[in-house]
C-alpha cells in the first residue's frame, strides 16, 4: 500500500501528462527576444546523437558550456519551459550548447567569463540538481535562480544521471553515488581556475551525493573543503539526519557558511520518509525543531512561512516571489555591515525564522550573498 501511496503522490508532481522531458532543442533565434544566461556544466551523463544528454551512466566527465534565454516576461521565482517546442517569449529555451573537447579549453573560458565581473565579485557558484531532473531541465533552474537573485561571477552545474522520472527515486539514489568522484573532479578543478571564491549549491537528493563527495575529499585531503570553498548551502536536503552526522563527522573544520534551508511543510521530502517506513523521523530539510542539529557548526534558515507563495514547496528557496525579493533585499542590507558582520538581529527583520527556534543565520548568509571577504 506504501507504494501505491508513493506512485500516487510522486504521479501529483509531474503535471506534464505525456510530455518527453528530455526534448529542448537548440533555437540561436531565441535570443533576439531573452536574455542570455551562460551555464558552463560539468555532466557524467551519456551524450545522445542529437547532442542532448541523457540519464544513462558515463565513466567519462564531459564539459560543456550552454546559452540559457530567460524570457523577457520572466517574473521572480517562476520557471516556465516549452520542452520540444518552447516560446521564448514567455518560455526559458536552450539557445547553444557547446561540448569542449579540451578540458583546458572549458578553463580559459570559464576565466573569461569570470574576468567579464569586478575583481571582488568573480565568484563561481556550482549547482548540484536534485531528485527527477533532466540535464535541460537542471540547466533552466541554475539560469533562474541566479538570475532572479543577481549572482555575481560564473554558474557551473553538475548534471548527474538523474532518470528525470517521478518514478526513478531509486535509480537516483544510486546515481548519486555513482557521481561523488566526478563532483570531486570538478571542485578540484574549479579551484585552480580563476575564481575569487567557490560557493556550493545543493538541492534535495543532490545534498547527498555533495556531503558524500565532500566527506570522501576530506579523507583524503584533510581540511580541503574549509580551505577552498567559500560556502555550503544545502536547499531541503533529502537527508537522514543519522547520515548527515555521519558525513560532517569527517570534517575538522566545515566550510563557512554552511547554511541549510529547511521547510517543515515540505511534502517531497515527507513522501521520503516515507519510502524508508520512517514516517516518525524527519529529513534534514523538514525539520520542525532546530534542537535536532543544535549542536552541528551549520546555519538554518527555516522557509516555512514562505512555502504558501512558492511554486514548488519542495524548492522554496528558488520559487517564492516573497522569499526572493527578501534575499535580494538582504544583498543590499548587507552592505551596511561591513563593520559589523555578526549582528544576527538585524538580519532576522529581513529573513524571519517561521518557529524553529533560535537560528545562528546573520553572518553566514550576508557572507553568501554579499560577496564579503572571509
Amino acid at each position: 500500500m506504501i507504494f501505491l501511496r508513493l506512485a500516487a503522490g510522486l504521479s501529483l508532481c509531474l503535471t506534464l501528462g505525456c510530455t518527453d522531458r528530455s526534448l529542448s532543442p537548440v533555437t540561436p533565434e531565441a535570443l533576439e527576444l531573452g536574455t542570455a544566461k551562460t551555464i558552463f556544466v560539468a555532466t557524467n551523463r551519456v551524450e545522445l546523437p542529437d547532442g542532448s544528454f541523457g540519464p544513462e551512466r558515463s565513466e567519462d566527465n564531459s564539459l560543456l558550456e550552454l546559452t540559457v534565454s530567460i524570457p523577457p516576461n520572466h517574473s521572480l521565482g517562476k520557471l516556465e519551459f516549452g520542452y520540444a517546442d518552447p516560446d521564448p517569449e514567455t518560455q526559458f529555451t536552450l539557445a547553444a550548447r557547446h561540448r569542449f573537447q579540451n578540458p583546458g579549453d572549458f578553463d580559459r573560458r570559464l576565466n573569461a567569463v569570470l574576468r567579464q565581473s569586478p575583481a571582488n565579485s568573480r565568484d563561481v557558484v556550482v549547482f548540484v540538481h536534485g531528485y527527477n531532473s533532466t540535464q535541460a531541465e537542471t540547466a533552466f533552474r541554475a539560469a533562474q535562480l541566479t538570475h532572479d537573485l543577481n549572482t555575481p561571477g560564473a554558474t557551473v552545474v553538475y548534471s548527474w544521471p538523474s532518470l528525470g522520472s517521478p518514478l526513478g527515486y531509486a535509480y537516483d539514489g544510486d546515481s548519486v553515488m555513482f557521481a561523488r568522484d566526478g563532483l570531486e573532479q570538478l571542485l578540484r578543478r574549479l579551484k585552480n581556475s580563476e575564481a575569487r571564491r567557490i560557493i556550493l549549491v545543493a538541492h534535495s537528493m543532490g545534498s547527498v551525493l555533495t556531503m558524500e563527495a565532500l566527506r570522501q575529499i576530506e579523507i583524503r585531503s584533510p581540511n580541503w573543503a574549509e580551505q577552498n570553498l567559500a560556502g555550503v548551502i544545502l536547499i531541503s536536503p533529502d537527508l537522514d539526519l543519522d547520515v548527515f552526522r555521519s558525513q560532517i563527522r569527517q570534517f575538522n573544520k566545515v566550510p563557512e557558511p554552511f547554511v541549510v534551508f529547511v521547510s517543515s511543510k515540505d511534502t517531497i521530502l515527507n513522501i521520503s520518509r516515507r519510502i524508508r517506513g520512517t514516517y516518525s523521523r524527519e529529513r534534514l530539510g523538514s525539520l520542525s525543531s532546530i534542537e535536532a542539529v543544535s549542536d552541528l557548526p551549520i546555519d538554518i534558515i527555516d522557509t516555512t512561512a514562505f512555502s504558501e507563495n512558492a511554486e514548488s514547496g519542495h524548492f522554496v528557496a528558488a520559487t517564492s516571489p516573497t522569499l526572493l525579493t527578501l534575499l535580494v533585499e538582504a544583498q543590499v542590507t548587507g552592505k551596511a555591515f561591513d563593520a559589523r558582520p555578526h549582528d544576527v538581529a538585524e538580519f532576522t527583520k529581513v529573513v524571519p525564522s517561521a518557529g524553529l527556534g533560535k537560528t545562528n543565520v546573520g553572518e553566514a548568509v550576508l557572507f553568501t550573498l554579499t560577496g564579503g571577504e572571509r
